[in-house]
């Protein structure tokens, strides 16, 4: 019996010398020009010099410009890592990483959330003109931030809809809550983050509707089967049915707050005061404003050694050890 369990059938013995032909067969293409796996590396090629060129390059030079002090004109000094340890030890710097902070939470915590309760609704009920409301929702991801920041800016106006919305509740004996919403130093910065979680719900509710349609119906039929409701049925099938789709929308939340310029630029340009000021703002104000161009490019690095950290963390936090 056992002699016959060894014997090897024709089949088999074809089974097993396909990948020897296989290794043969790359070792027959290897270091000839046009092989398969050169041609592939060729096809990359433009693609591997576009970001070389506008990606890799600049943050290489950007690196080396934050060792030196320099205005952007003169002859630079060298500095070492002095702008690295001003980024942390000058107060007005620690208060923009400060508000990066609260804007991650408003970017990323607060539409991921939001997006996670009105998907759980939608997965339990059907609703007429779902696309309709999907493209509306995701329709603050194709404006451009400046045309957002213009439009908000109305919207928080003396006289725009925020107000006279508070107006009315005034009038039927509500507390006064009319604010000139940028201008405010309390609620400057909390007013930005509300633009970022009104553009932020669209993306995170179309990746997660995407998410639920994967999701087998019978892991619902068979949770309702049990008497789950409608929390026990979101923990227990909805949500780890959608971890891989929450850390795309915490990476890409998280990292549209990391660079949040456009809008702090347009809207209130870092104030009033210091009070919306962030760290992609201070790079550009730095920069071409102060003349620190090494401080500038230290702030940058800082930013993008930040986004990398995140990026991982997010991805290990949510997806577990198989991230």
């Amino acid at each position: 019996m056992t002699t016959v369990a060894r014997r090897k059938t024709p089949k088999s013995r074809h089974a097993a010398s396909a990948p020897r032909t296989a290794r043969r067969q790359g070792r027959a293409f290897s270091g000839s020009p046009g092989e398969p796996g050169r041609i592939g590396w060729l096809y990359t090629l433009p693609a591997l010099l576009v970001y070389g060129t506008f990606l890799l390059w600049p943050l290489a030079r950007g690196a080396q410009f934050s060792l030196y002090h320099w205005d952007g004109l003169g002859q630079a000094t060298w500095a070492g890592f002095s702008n690295y340890t001003a980024t942390w030890s000058d107060p007005s710097l620690r208060g923009a990483f400060g508000h990066l902070l609260v804007l991650i939470l408003f970017y990323s915590v607060l539409p991921c959330c939001i997006a996670f309760v009105l998907v759980a609704a939608m997965s339990r009920t059907k609703i007429r003109g779902l696309t309709f409301f999907r493209t509306v929702l995701f329709l603050p991801q194709v404006v451009a931030m400046v045309a957002v920041a213009v439009a908000w800016q109305w919207v928080y106006s003396a006289d725009g809809p925020v107000n006279t919305v508070l107006g009315w509740l005034h009038a039927l004996g509500l507390p006064d809550w009319r604010h000139g919403w940028f201008g405010d130093f309390t609620f400057a910065l909390p007013a930005v983050g509300a633009v970022g979680t009104w553009v932020g719900i669209g993306l995170a509710m179309v990746l997660f509707l995407a998410g639920v349609q994967k999701i087998p119906r019978e892991l619902y039929e068979a949770a309702r089967i049990d008497g789950a409701g409608p929390f026990r049925e979101f923990f227990a099938v909805t949500l780890p049915g959608l971890r891989r789709e929450l850390a795309v929308a915490l990476t890409l939340t998280t990292i549209m707050a990391i660079r949040n310029f456009d809008l702090i630029y347009m809207a209130t340009a870092g104030g009033p005061g210091d009070a919306t000021k962030v760290p992609a703002y201070e790079v550009y104000n730095r920069t071409f404003n102060t003349g620190e161009v090494g401080l500038g490019c230290a702030i940058g690095v800082t930013l993008a050694v930040l986004a990398f950290a995140v990026t991982a963390g997010v991805r290990r936090l949510v997806e577990g050890k198989d991230a």
